[in-house]
């Protein structure tokens, strides 16, 4: 077994988990960074390509309490208003230390460019030029990363779970990938930077890492979820041919901007048909591209790879070049040639906006555990602002740093953990099962269903038998991991996986049944309206019997934002 020791655990090394580490180390605090891959080369902020939000009123006035009013509009009534401030008003200052730290936000006679995403009042999205923005913000973290000498970075280290003493949490116990061998990380505070769960469906934008590893975590830590069911499907994300390198959302930009056309499976143009009035550009929004492309498919319109084409063959070859810059070059060499060639694109899982209940200094209801970035339920409530992930990612990511590097100087080491991990390491010693069944198919088999029952889309019908579905594959999966736990054994991280996906799923379900409306990313057909009653936010815990419990909480909210309004 090997034995770490630090002040500051940090599970998830992308751009939240990043901006712990280097928070806690300016706060004069070690801190392990510990990632299943490597490390500021998983998660979602790398894979991002378009835009920042934060109010800093370089191209017109601004400020972050109009960026907040437009993200309380975007959450529909659910923002946990205290968090949401905290992202508009720490997201500047997160900002301007990017552009300290010579991120290469894109400008204009000295002053930063900023871009008036959908949802905003004004220009206030920064960016870096040709879709490059996710990879210039980690590599920007990477290298501060690396200047600290207090930041120790430790990949290819799953995380299995929160090591707790007296109900606080001490430590993480986790496996060496190349080895198999158990790893204790034991440190008075821990943070959450795992990201989210787009993994979960068949059809997503995030690296195969984002799983509700954060989630299941916090769940069987004894913290609380919140917002489960919001999970943002976008509406053109690529399907086919094959993309490598590139942001699968990318495309949705060039749609608005040179007009371009979706078609259905007969190449015919299709959105009137749902109420939409194109009028020569592409108007249509986010939730209607979504509603048309999932219907055109429905009714056997769709496209060979089951979505919609979108087309530019129309646009002149000079107006593509000059929009899509260097990206046309990009697109040649995977093949694509957009004045001959119409891509296939279809909604997918993009982002959650539920996750685990923190107070404003990102501690959970677990003592010395603390969460960061799309990890964090709550400031976006039923639906995320554009723009507004990467500065969440950045702005949770250093309040949690410095809170957890207070935290861990002013309780000191907390000694040998191998004892209170005694139950988790037991786990790593079982040896399998003779008859388990095949992992990957029953992950495959996960992903289908929460695409065709769990999607933007949801009746009651298809949720009772998803919900009914996920407890069968859960009692399937069994209580003791496939596979022997030797170095490199994908049956057992298989199985580590599925522990987590199959209970984040449920909890995603669940959620999803108990909302009788439809508000935000939660789109029930069979109630279609919003309804006031349902101005509330429910929160899941993990009972001690293993079952998860659903409760409504009231919306928090800001006493001196409602005596504004």
């Amino acid at each position: 077994m090997i034995h770490l020791e630090t002040d500051v655990a940090i599970i998830g090394a992308g751009g939240a988990g990043m901006a712990a580490a280097i928070a806690a180390s300016e706060a004069g605090s070690r801190s392990i960074l510990l990632d299943r891959s490597l490390i500021g080369r998983g998660g979602a902020t790398v894979m991002a390509q378009m835009t920042v939000a934060a109010a800093v009123g370089e191209q017109t006035e601004d400020h972050w309490t109009h960026h907040l009013k437009d993200t309380l509009a975007a959450g529909r009534g659910l923002c946990d208003e205290r968090l949401a401030r905290l992202l508009c008003e720490e997201g500047v200052a997160a900002i301007r230390k990017l552009q300290e730290w010579k991120v290469g936000w894109a400008a204009e006679d000295g002053h930063l460019k900023q871009v008036q995403a959908p949802g905003h009042d004004r220009p206030r999205c920064v960016y870096v030029d040709f879709l490059n923005t996710g990879p210039a913000v980690s590599k920007t973290l990477r290298t501060q990363v690396i200047r600290h000498d207090l930041i120790r970075r430790v990949g290819d280290l799953y995380a299995l779970d929160i090591v707790l003493r007296d109900g606080a949490a001490v430590g993480v116990l986790a496996v060496h990938l190349h080895t198999g061998e158990p790893v204790l990380v034991a440190a008075p505070s821990v943070v959450i930077a795992t990201g989210g769960l787009t993994r979960l469906y068949r059809r997503n934008s995030a690296s195969l890492n984002m799983g509700g590893d954060g989630y299941a975590l916090a769940l069987r830590a004894g913290a609380s979820l919140i917002d489960m069911e919001f999970v943002q499907f976008f509406p053109i994300g690529h399907l086919a041919p094959r993309l490598i390198g590139m942001d699968p959302i990318m495309w949705d930009p060039f749609r608005y901007k040179l007009g371009g056309r979706l078609l259905n499976g007969n190449r015919e143009e299709f959105t009137q048909k749902y109420g939409v009035a194109d009028g020569g550009r592409y108007q249509i929004t986010r939730d209607q591209a979504t509603y048309a492309i999932t219907k055109e498919v429905e009714a056997g319109r769709g496209s060979p790879a089951g979505g919609a084409y979108l087309s530019f063959e129309h646009v002149p070859e000079a107006e593509l070049r000059k929009a899509f810059g260097p990206i046309i070059d990009k697109l040649a060499k995977n093949g694509i040639d957009l004045t001959k060639t119409a891509i296939e694109v279809a909604p997918i899982a993009h982002y959650h906006m539920g996750g685990v209940r923190v107070g404003t200094d990102m501690e959970t209801e677990v003592a010395n555990l603390y969460c960061a970035g799309e990890a964090v339920g709550g400031a976006n409530g039923a639906n995320r602002l554009s723009g507004n992930a990467i500065t969440e990612a950045l702005a949770f990511g250093f309040v949690a740093g410095r809170n957890a590097a207070v935290r861990a100087q002013a309780a000191g080491a907390v000694g040998d953990i191998a004892a209170d991990a005694a139950e988790g390491l037991a786990m790593l010693q079982a040896k399998g099962r003779p008859d388990a069944p095949n992992s990957a198919a029953l992950i495959a088999a996960l992903q289908d269903l929460m695409q065709d029952y769990v999607g933007p889309f949801r009746t009651q019908e298809k949720l009772t038998h998803a919900l009914a579905a996920l407890r069968r594959m859960r009692g399937e999966l069994g209580d003791t991991p496939f596979g022997t736990g030797a170095a490199y054994d994908a049956e057992r991280l298989d199985w580590y996986d599925l522990r987590t996906m199959l209970t984040v799923a449920e909890a995603v379900t669940m959620a999803a049944i108990a909302r009788t409306e439809s508000r935000g990313a939660h789109q029930r057909e069979d109630f279609p309206g919003q309804d006031a009653e349902w101005e509330v936010n429910q929160v899941i815990r993990l009972a001690g019997t293993g079952e998860l419990t659903l409760e409504r909480r009231p919306v928090i909210r800001e006493p001196e934002l409602e005596a504004a309004s």
